[in-house]
């Protein structure tokens, strides 16, 4: 989730505008950000669109081996 949390940040969105947007309840954001609840493959892609990354890049950010 460190991935969504950091394009969240770049963006410059809080955990409740970012929820608005979504259309649920800013504890959504703040249960998956705390590892609290897991995404499915449909979330993950209406999180990114939602925030106006592309979700594509940042799971090629989950394979990039850290130098």
């Amino acid at each position: 989730m460190d991935l969504l949390i950091a394009a969240r940040h770049a963006k410059g969105l809080t955990q409740a505008t970012l929820a608005a947007r979504l259309g649920k309840p800013q504890s959504y954001v703040a249960k998956y950000e705390n590892g609290e609840r897991r995404l499915d493959v449909i979330e993950f892609l209406d999180i990114t669109d939602a925030i106006g990354v592309d979700g594509r890049v940042l799971l090629d950010g989950l394979t990039e081996t850290p130098p």
